[in-house]
């Protein structure tokens, strides 16, 4: 009988664990800014990459 109050004790918490939704919401919002971070770092990089190009040529022209 012990035993079986305890079983249902964990289901009850697993069940509970299962249907809880509250750190999802972080975990998304931390995804979404890990993805908007990705995004500037490349478009930082290309950006970067051509104004090298564009003043390279300026050195060179003066």
């Amino acid at each position: 009988m012990l035993f079986a109050n305890k079983w249902i004790g964990v289901r009850t918490a697993i069940q509970a664990f299962a249907r809880d939704e509250t750190g999802a919401t972080a975990i998304e919002y931390g995804l979404i800014a890990g993805l908007i971070a990705a995004v500037i770092v490349v478009a930082v990089t290309a950006v970067g990459n051509k104004l090298v190009v564009v003043f390279n040529s300026i050195a060179a022209a003066l």
